[in-house]
């Protein structure tokens, strides 16, 4: 597989690491010092077949754009823009193009998000449970709450009626969803939803110990798509 790393950071050294160790081919990788690397010429020249983008919420739109319009299928782990979403789909789908989007690629994440779903909907019928949700990651994440945490949370307003939409503070209104963001040294990434009665306490925790989870799930992602059509997610990928 003829691979486009996009973004160079630390989850950009991970990805290279693991997709050297599976046999795969890096024809290109960019980061901020050669971002006119990343244009439909290049692209077709080196024979590129997906492009792993792990970049900034900034920049990650137009690059998604460009790895469309130039027929490369794209692995998308940038949160922070995901109000242009619909558009990337429009544009994927009047390209015949290939895009998969996760805004966590851990397969121990996705795991949770499934159960969380599930969980709520069991808490449906127990309203002396109040639910709120947390995240912990490293000081140097630029998006807050995380994509994660969202993802999390619409889980429960998908399933649990007495909650409306979620907000990114402490709240003591009833039907809103509290989700709180802390940054802290170098912690991976740390999700807990919690309900709580005058009872008792029900916990769901992720804790991520690395990068390594995200970076293999990602690579899966390319693998997954290196000869399909259409927009996926991480659902298609486990056979959720």
């Amino acid at each position: 597989m003829k691979t486009v790393i996009i973004g160079y950071g630390k989850m950009g050294k991970e990805i290279e690491r693991i997709l050297l160790g599976r046999g795969h081919e890096i024809v290109l990788i960019v980061d901020e010092n050669n971002t006119s690397d990343l244009n439909p010429e290049n692209l077709k020249r080196i024979g590129a077949q997906v492009a792993i983008e792990f970049s900034t919420p900034d920049t990650a739109y137009d690059n998604i754009m460009t790895c469309l319009k130039s027929g490369v299928g794209i692995v998308c782990g940038t949160t922070g823009w995901l109000d242009k979403m619909e558009e990337v789909k429009k544009v994927c789908r009047q390209e015949n193009g290939t895009f998969f989007y996760a805004s966590n690629y851990s397969i121990g994440v996705n795991i949770m998000f499934r159960m969380n779903e599930k969980l709520a909907q069991m808490m449906n019928g127990f309203p002396q449970y109040d639910v709120t949700v947390e995240e912990v990651h490293h000081t140097q994440k630029k998006d807050a709450p995380s994509g994660t945490a969202i993802t999390i949370a619409e889980g429960i307003l998908g399933n649990l009626d007495r909650k409306k939409k979620w907000v990114g503070e402490t709240t003591t209104t009833s039907d809103e969803l509290e989700v709180l963001a802390v940054r802290r040294s170098v912690v991976p990434g740390i999700h807990t939803v919690t309900y709580e009665s005058e009872a008792d306490q029900i916990t769901l925790t992720h804790n991520a110990k690395g990068r390594t989870g995200f970076a293999i799930g990602a690579v899966m992602a390319a693998e997954f798509i290196c000869d399909k059509k259409g927009v996926y997610t991480m659902a298609d990928l486990l056979g959720f």
